[in-house]
């Protein structure tokens, strides 16, 4: 149970390039669970599934600054106003 869970999640990551907050807010588990599946167990799992996942992960933490900045910029426009 617990493999097809992980696969379901990687898969899912895989083919929307979501965060690992998205894919737990739509599978209903932490996001320390997904991120410890997805960078702990995967590997194990699917080799070539888990390169997909590991670099959809890399470019959301190499851009998580930038929409952070978005995010504290539609905010203060939204309290201007």
């Amino acid at each position: 149970m617990e493999k097809d869970k992980i696969l379901n999640v990687a898969r899912y990551i895989a083919m929307t390039g979501c965060t690992v907050r998205g894919a737990s807010k739509i599978f209903g588990i932490s996001k320390s669970t997904v991120h410890n599946d997805m960078t702990k167990k995967l590997v194990y799992i699917d080799a070539g599934l888990y390169r997909r996942v590991k670099s959809v992960l890399d470019f959301n933490m190499s851009v998580r600054h930038l929409r952070g900045g978005e995010s504290t910029k539609k905010l203060y426009q939204k309290n201007k106003t």
